[in-house]
Protein backbone atom coordinates (compact mmCIF):
# COMPACT_ATOMS: atom_id res chain seq x y z
CA UNK A 1 0.00 0.00 0.00
CA UNK A 2 1.36 3.11 -1.38
CA UNK A 3 -0.12 6.23 -0.51
CA UNK A 4 1.72 9.50 -1.28
CA UNK A 5 0.03 12.99 -0.27
CA UNK A 6 0.87 16.41 -1.94
CA UNK A 7 -0.67 20.13 -1.71
CA UNK A 8 -0.14 21.22 1.61
CA UNK A 9 1.36 24.73 2.03
CA UNK A 10 0.67 27.70 4.03
CA UNK A 11 -2.96 29.34 3.74
CA UNK A 12 -4.14 32.80 5.05
CA UNK A 13 -7.04 32.12 7.33
CA UNK A 14 -10.51 32.33 5.39
CA UNK A 15 -8.35 30.98 2.58
CA UNK A 16 -8.60 27.37 0.36
CA UNK A 17 -6.34 24.46 -0.42
CA UNK A 18 -6.91 21.17 -2.05
CA UNK A 19 -5.42 18.03 -0.93
CA UNK A 20 -4.16 15.23 -3.11
CA UNK A 21 -3.37 11.69 -2.70
CA UNK A 22 -2.08 9.26 -4.99
CA UNK A 23 -2.66 5.43 -4.19
CA UNK A 24 -0.84 2.79 -5.74
CA UNK A 25 -0.18 -1.14 -4.62
CA UNK A 26 -3.59 -2.11 -4.31
CA UNK A 27 -7.40 -2.25 -6.04
CA UNK A 28 -7.97 1.65 -4.54
CA UNK A 29 -11.32 1.18 -6.49
CA UNK A 30 -12.58 -1.52 -3.53
CA UNK A 31 -11.70 0.58 -1.04
CA UNK A 32 -12.85 3.35 1.81
CA UNK A 33 -10.51 5.90 1.95
CA UNK A 34 -10.23 8.57 5.10
CA UNK A 35 -8.12 12.18 5.22
CA UNK A 36 -6.88 12.40 8.44
CA UNK A 37 -4.46 15.24 10.31
CA UNK A 38 -2.64 15.54 13.17
CA UNK A 39 -1.94 18.90 14.44
CA UNK A 40 1.30 19.53 16.78
CA UNK A 41 0.72 17.83 20.07
CA UNK A 42 -2.11 16.47 19.42
CA UNK A 43 -3.12 12.79 18.42
CA UNK A 44 -3.82 11.73 14.91
CA UNK A 45 -8.13 12.44 14.23
CA UNK A 46 -10.03 11.81 11.56
CA UNK A 47 -11.46 14.60 8.95
CA UNK A 48 -13.06 12.67 6.55
CA UNK A 49 -14.10 9.33 4.54
CA UNK A 50 -15.41 8.34 1.45
CA UNK A 51 -16.92 4.75 0.41
CA UNK A 52 -15.36 3.56 -2.35
CA UNK A 53 -17.49 3.83 -4.95
CA UNK A 54 -17.15 7.45 -4.51
CA UNK A 55 -20.86 8.58 -2.99
CA UNK A 56 -20.90 8.77 0.74
CA UNK A 57 -18.78 11.05 2.15
CA UNK A 58 -18.39 11.49 5.86
CA UNK A 59 -16.93 14.39 7.63
CA UNK A 60 -15.73 15.51 11.21
CA UNK A 61 -18.24 18.01 12.53
CA UNK A 62 -15.32 20.72 12.64
CA UNK A 63 -14.70 20.81 8.78
CA UNK A 64 -18.40 20.31 7.79
CA UNK A 65 -19.69 22.25 5.44
CA UNK A 66 -16.26 23.49 4.44
CA UNK A 67 -13.95 20.46 3.57
CA UNK A 68 -15.30 18.36 0.28
CA UNK A 69 -13.82 14.88 -0.31
CA UNK A 70 -13.57 13.40 -3.51
CA UNK A 71 -11.95 10.59 -5.30
CA UNK A 72 -11.55 9.49 -8.82
CA UNK A 73 -11.27 5.98 -9.13
CA UNK A 74 -10.00 5.76 -12.81
CA UNK A 75 -6.55 8.14 -11.86
CA UNK A 76 -6.21 6.13 -8.08
CA UNK A 77 -6.79 9.67 -6.73
CA UNK A 78 -8.63 11.31 -3.74
CA UNK A 79 -8.98 14.89 -3.19
CA UNK A 80 -9.69 17.28 -0.01
CA UNK A 81 -11.12 20.36 -0.93
CA UNK A 82 -10.12 23.04 2.07
CA UNK A 83 -12.29 26.17 1.99
CA UNK A 84 -12.32 28.91 4.64
CA UNK A 85 -9.31 27.80 6.20
CA UNK A 86 -9.12 28.38 10.01
CA UNK A 87 -5.93 28.03 12.21
CA UNK A 88 -7.67 25.14 13.85
CA UNK A 89 -6.75 23.72 10.57
CA UNK A 90 -3.41 23.78 10.44
CA UNK A 91 -1.99 19.77 10.80
CA UNK A 92 -0.17 17.35 8.68
CA UNK A 93 -2.67 15.69 6.61
CA UNK A 94 -3.03 12.14 6.24
CA UNK A 95 -4.93 10.08 3.66
CA UNK A 96 -6.02 6.19 4.96
CA UNK A 97 -6.98 3.15 3.16
CA UNK A 98 -9.66 1.35 4.91
CA UNK A 99 -8.22 -2.61 5.99
CA UNK A 100 -10.38 -4.41 4.32
CA UNK A 101 -12.22 -3.84 0.99
CA UNK A 102 -15.98 -2.97 0.14
CA UNK A 103 -16.33 -2.63 4.55
CA UNK A 104 -17.51 0.65 5.53
CA UNK A 105 -15.40 1.46 8.67
CA UNK A 106 -15.56 4.79 10.90
CA UNK A 107 -12.59 4.21 13.09
CA UNK A 108 -9.34 6.03 12.55
CA UNK A 109 -7.74 2.86 13.60
CA UNK A 110 -9.59 0.77 10.74
CA UNK A 111 -7.62 2.42 8.57
CA UNK A 112 -3.67 2.58 7.25
CA UNK A 113 -1.76 5.24 6.89
CA UNK A 114 1.61 4.50 4.88
CA UNK A 115 2.55 8.35 3.47
CA UNK A 116 4.39 11.26 4.47
CA UNK A 117 1.56 13.56 4.87
CA UNK A 118 1.59 16.91 3.53
CA UNK A 119 1.74 19.73 5.81
CA UNK A 120 -0.85 22.59 5.80
CA UNK A 121 -0.52 25.71 8.00
CA UNK A 122 -3.01 28.33 8.06
CA UNK A 123 -1.59 31.90 9.43
CA UNK A 124 -1.73 35.23 8.49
Amino acid sequence: VQLVESGGGLAQPGGSLRLSCAASGFNFERYDMMWARQAPGKEREWVSRIRWFGDGQYYTEAVQGRFTMTRDNAKKMVYLQMENLGVEDTAVYYCGRARIAHVHFAAIGDYLFSGQGTRVTVSS
